[in-house]
């Protein structure tokens, strides 16, 4: 079999425009599993600047899944872009210190936890993804969408905020594909599987691993 390589950064021959993402992230804060790509129209190296406001001291993680598919111009905010929003002001007023230092005594910055990207998830260009979403499985994210909450697996979302447009399968096919985790698979198996993934029968999918 001729499997392509996980760990190579430019899976395109001749194209450094498109990169598998997990092999040129930096930041200790960014998980990515395995052949999911980030395509950029200048430099895949802008993707870890497209993730705002990730601020070591907050500590909060952006996971993303495998086989994910990100486009140009996706952008993650991070807890560190929250600001109090029940008081009077919500000018961060500790930050900087000095007779200031002390304004956020017994008070905390909101935080939304890690965001977490699915497997096999789609974003497309321009969406925006607030703190602390989770974008579930087989999940597709429109062009210029933000998404403000969690996406269910196989949907497809889109707008400001991004609601809800349509399943990509019946809840029965759903389910299945769920508990089938194809991306877990072994390589050999998912190669010999791709003919069946790029099409819509799911009843083939686990026929397949019922074999």
């Amino acid at each position: 079999m001729n499997i392509p390589d996980k760990n190579t950064t430019f899976p395109l021959p001749h194209h450094d425009r498109l990169c598998f993402l997990k092999n040129i992230i930096k930041n200790p804060n960014i998980i990515v599993g395995d052949y999911t790509y980030y395509d950029d129209f200048d430099d895949v190296h802008n993707f870890e600047k497209n993730v705002k406001y990730h601020f070591d001291f907050v500590g909060d993680k952006l996971i993303i899944g495998k086989f994910c598919m990100i486009a140009s111009g996706a952008t993650f905010i991070m807890n560190g872009g929250n600001h109090i929003t029940d008081a009077i002001s919500s000018y961060p007023f500790s930050i900087f210190g000095g007779d200031w230092s002390n304004a956020m005594d017994g008070k905390s910055f909101p935080y939304k936890g890690d965001t977490i990207i699915d497997n096999d998830v789609w974003i497309g260009h321009n969406a925006v993804i607030m703190p602390g979403v989770k974008i579930g499985d087989g999940a597709i994210v429109a062009t210029n969408s933000t998404v403000t909450k969690d996406v269910e697996p196989y949907s497809i979302v889109g707008g400001n905020p991004a609601k809800t447009i349509r399943k990509r399968f019946s809840d029965e096919q759903i389910e299945i594909l769920l508990n089938l985790k194809w991306w877990d698979w072994e390589l050999e198996k998912i190669t010999r599987s791709v003919e069946i993934l790029t099409g819509n029968d799911v009843d083939a999918l686990q026929k397949l691993l019922n074999d």
